[in-house]
């Protein structure tokens, strides 16, 4: 990867990873909260799509596709998830079977996340490193994200644990990919963009409803108003480092 020590990007990595697990086991460590961390999980979500994901995406295919491009894939993302889990309703009807699709597409991400800061890292050091800050700057919130979303689709808190030790492997996971192939710039871009029609669905359609009638007060819009300017600040942080 243009010079760089293997150790170097290894540690990129374990950082990523590390910054998910913290995030996960305090939300673990929280969960008699659930109803606010589970609004604050909506607007964290929502955010990573609107603030992270789409403007990557677009800034990845700007001067060569049509920006339309990506608002379909998002749409497209969006229509997948909303499928994937009517179907699973109603084939899980009368089954008390947890699903586990939000946090494996949380997981995912993750993974791509991991595959950005690789293919960055082809680019030159300095392109890896700040992939890897914008990565970092979200992936203790990634980490609460993938636990909410599991004990909210009915996993017990062993099942959550196993999906937040997947997530803080999937960075480094995706680093490691990365080095070993070349994906084309808008492929990643289509692929972010459908991660955020996924997004997008878990948190306005899943996420935001259930805390709403787990806890119809105003303290659930203030923690999801967070949860979103919490991630649009560190967007704009990372983006001016």
């Amino acid at each position: 990867m243009m010079g760089l020590p293997i150790w170097a990007v290894l540690l990129v990595g374990v950082t990523t990873g590390a910054a998910t697990l913290a995030g996960g086991t305090l939300i673990l460590y929280l969960t008699s909260a659930l109803d606010l961390i589970l609004a604050f999980s909506a607007g964290a979500i929502i955010g990573v799509a609107l603030f992270d994901l789409l403007p990557e995406s677009l800034d990845l295919v700007a001067g060569t596709h049509s920006p339309l491009a990506i608002t379909a894939a998002v749409a497209t993302g969006f229509l997948v998830y909303l499928t994937a889990d009517r179907a699973s309703r109603i084939l899980g009807q009368g089954r008390s079977r947890p699903r586990h699709f939000a946090p494996a597409s949380l997981t995912l991400h993750s993974f791509v996340d991991g595959m950005a800061i690789g293919l960055a890292f082809h680019v030159s050091p300095a392109a890896g490193f700040t992939v890897a800050i914008g990565v970092l700057a979200h992936d203790f919130v990634d980490g609460a994200n993938t636990v909410a979303v599991s004990l909210f689709s009915g996993s017990a808190i062993p099942t959550a644990r196993a999906w937040l030790a997947a997530d803080s492997v999937a960075p480094l996971a995706g680093i490691l990919v990365a080095g070993a192939i070349a994906i084309p710039r808008f492929s990643l871009a289509l692929l972010l963009a459908v991660f955020g029609g996924f997004f997008l669905y878990i948190g306005a359609s899943e996420l935001l409803p259930r805390s709403q009638a787990r806890r119809p007060r105003l303290s659930t819009v203030v923690a999801t108003a967070g949860g979103l300017a919490l991630i649009f600040a560190l967007m704009s942080l990372s983006n001016t480092l």
